[in-house]
């Protein structure tokens, strides 16, 4: 009897939620518009309470979002850190270095005319992978363990490096370039303030949640009972975010439709280049086709989250950095999702003796073998 091969229904793998995200990001904007329209005074009303400089309800959103992502991260896993140094230290050179780099140059390249387009694509490069990814990463059969270290790593660094790279790309370097910085009047105080409070705030209720309910309940339980509760909540958090944003912006928003466009191809490039980068470099180094796949996802992914609640919070609500942050989770479920099946090609091409892994059938079930048709 046959059983379907790797690269087959890898949509059908992903959760409802997660299959449509695209269509509900969509709905969202669609719903935030036509709530900006029915009530012309929604913005004003919003920006009533605060919190820094953020409207309470979308700041509301903003930490929701992050928290459950957060929640799933093993952060006991960096333990291993110390046995495998050239693995870590590969991904570290990858998201750290080559990608804001990449982001930089691309969003330069085109957007040279749109600064706050290409400001909230220099925050995307910046803000590296977390929980998401490990959701590609299973379904193109890399290493669990690897991922949930790297994705436990990238977080924590975001706390230490984020807001200084993020003063760096947005004011230091452009100034070295000739380019006038002076409108954006952006400090590292500025995106420090927003990176503690919507990722640190979420990074420590996370972490506590973790540590917490494991010790009450085991990790078995964590895992396979709460977080499989927790974990769907983010995206009401994102769209409930996306529908107030929208709401605020949405006008803008329909008299510029290219600018959308013209968003989303640097951001396909972004992801085509940086997945085949650390594919190859991975592999040039001698790490297995788990450890390749791993890296690479982990390379590729974005903690978008961050990007838009920095960008709102730097920027505001109705920037063109927010909007640039908003548009990042659209182009990245279907561009990863073509990357899996790209990953398992390339299994069979380049690592032969890796295409009898063990495959999920769906995630969160037990594995089958995979055998040929």
């Amino acid at each position: 009897m046959s059983s379907l091969t790797a690269s087959e229904n890898v949509v059908k793998k992903l959760s409802l939620i997660d299959r449509f995200l695209p269509v509900w990001i969509f709905a969202a904007m669609g719903l935030g518009i036509g709530l900006g329209r029915a009530f012309p005074d929604l913005g004003s009303r919003l920006d009533t309470v605060k919190l820094d400089t953020v409207s309470l309800p979308i700041a509301l959103g903003l930490l929701w979002m992050m928290y459950p992502v957060l929640a799933k991260v093993r952060y006991g896993e960096l333990g291993s850190l110390r046995t495998r140094g050239k693995l870590f230290t590969t991904s570290l050179f990858l998201n750290w270095v080559v990608g804001p780099l990449l982001m930089f140059a691309l969003a330069w390249l085109f957007l040279p005319d749109l600064p706050h387009y290409r400001n909230g694509l220099v925050l995307i490069g910046l803000a590296r992978c977390i929980a998401m990814v490990l959701i590609w990463n299973m379904l193109a059969c890399g290493s669990n363990e690897v991922a949930a270290v790297l994705v436990a790593l990238n977080s924590v660094f975001q706390i230490l490096f984020y807001s200084v790279l993020g003063w760096l790309f947005l004011t230091v370097v452009p100034g070295w370039l000739g380019a006038d910085v002076a409108a954006f009047d952006v400090s590292m105080w500025s995106i420090a303030k927003s990176v503690l409070i919507f990722l640190g705030v979420p990074l420590v209720a996370g972490a506590l949640t973790r540590v917490g309910l494991t010790r009450l309940k085991g990790e078995a339980w964590y895992e396979q009972r709460f977080l499989p509760r927790l974990g769907p909540t983010a995206l009401l958090g994102l769209l409930y975010t996306i529908v107030l944003m929208f709401a605020m912006q949405g006008e803008k928003i329909t008299r510029l439709p290219l600018d959308v466009v013209r968003i989303s191809i640097p951001l396909l490039v972004y992801f085509v280049v940086m997945f085949a980068s650390a594919f190859f470099l991975s592999r040039k180094l001698g790490f297995n086709y788990e450890e390749t796949a791993s890296l690479s996802f982990t390379a590729a992914g974005n903690n978008f989250e961050l990007a838009i609640a920095v960008a709102v919070g730097v920027f505001g609500v109705s920037s063109g950095e927010a909007l640039a942050g908003v548009v990042g989770p659209l182009i990245e479920v279907p561009a990863l999702i073509a990357l899996v099946y790209l990953s398992l090609w390339l299994r069979r091409r380049l690592f032969p003796t890796a295409t009898n892994a063990v495959l999920p059938r769906r995630l969160g079930e037990g594995p089958f073998e995979e055998s040929s048709r």
